[in-house]
């Protein structure tokens, strides 16, 4: 695409850092909203622009896409009321500001890029799930529905609205992968209780791959699954990572002992979503790493050629 101005909330983030370095690589003018200005100079230097505050933003019309990725992360503390409320205002809320922010503005971005996940289904065992899925009530389930009922109001504003629903990113630097790797290199990984939940995974760069087309094809809108079109389940997926890191499986994590553990945030976990990517194979998409074993191996031999390799 032609170069652009792009605006990421959420840009310092796992996924929201990465496709902001991926536009700078590309030659487009990035933006980034976080709390943070001294963390964004740090992670883009001169590259990207910090905004703190969305007052502070200019007029809307000055973006041709916002991607909108901003959020509390989900793991990192046991789900209190008081967590919940975190959890729902730093997406929700957010998201409605900007809304608010473009109806208030002169002109409109031409492509409004908003988070959800796939966790939007809920609990839903071995059903195929695509795009038109009903869903099984939990927090999560509804934390993604209102997230994305927020972003909706865009569309009244005459704005292209996508709706991502992302499934477990794999990548070096961030996300689940990164959590998994330590003690699977000890041998310490296992399946997470009785391991016939399903994961939809994607690799990241099908990831920033899929973000990049919703933002250049003006034929796209609406919700879309950005998992690989092979979920496998949980007990396949600990036995791929253990082989492809050449270490035996050791401890399985027992439901019984997951749940008081991690509380209701267990769900996420031993919850089940076999997700397809149905709109974008209907768009002609192709994913570079649609199988998980190959999409393990070009990370952890990428990390190593980076040198990072284990000393």
């Amino acid at each position: 695409m032609t170069s652009t101005h792009i605006l990421i909330t959420g840009g310092t983030g796992f996924l929201g850092g990465a496709l902001a370095h991926r536009l700078v690589k590309n030659h487009h003018r990035v933006s980034v909203f976080s709390r943070d200005a001294d963390k964004v100079a740090r992670a883009f230097g001169e590259s990207a622009q910090a905004y703190t505050s969305v007052d502070a933003l200019p007029d809307a019309g000055g973006f041709s896409a916002i991607v909108n990725l901003a959020g509390a992360p989900m793991f990192d503390q046991r789900w209190s009321a008081q967590r919940k409320a975190v959890l729902r205002d730093s997406r929700i809320e957010l998201t409605r500001r900007l809304v608010d922010w473009m109806d208030t503005s002169h002109d409109k971005p031409e492509v409004f890029i908003s988070g959800s996940a796939i966790g939007i289904y809920g609990n839903q065992g071995d059903t195929l799930l695509d795009e038109a899925s009903p869903a099984n009530t939990d927090f999560a389930q509804q934390l993604c529905a209102d997230w994305e009922q927020a972003a909706r109001a865009a569309e009244a504003l005459g704005v292209r609205v996508c709706r991502v629903r992302t499934g477990l990113v794999l990548g070096m630097n961030g996300g689940l992968l990164q959590r998994m790797l330590l003690p699977f290199r000890f041998g310490l990984g296992g399946r997470l209780g009785q391991g016939d939940q399903w994961m939809s995974w994607i690799h990241l760069i099908d990831w920033l791959r899929a973000v990049d087309t919703l933002i250049r094809d003006t034929r796209m809108n609406g919700a879309y699954n950005l998992t690989a079109p092979n979920p496998v389940r949980n007990a396949e997926f600990s036995a791929t990572l253990a082989r492809v890191l050449h270490r035996p499986q050791l401890l399985p994590l027992p439901e019984a002992l997951l749940k008081p553990l991690l509380g209701e945030m267990a769900a996420l976990v031993l919850g089940s979503q076999r997700v397809m990517p149905q709109r974008l194979l209907d768009a002609g998409f192709e994913f570079q790493q649609p199988q998980l074993e190959a999409a393990l191996r070009q990370l952890l031999q990428a990390h190593q050629e980076s040198g990072h390799a284990d000393r």
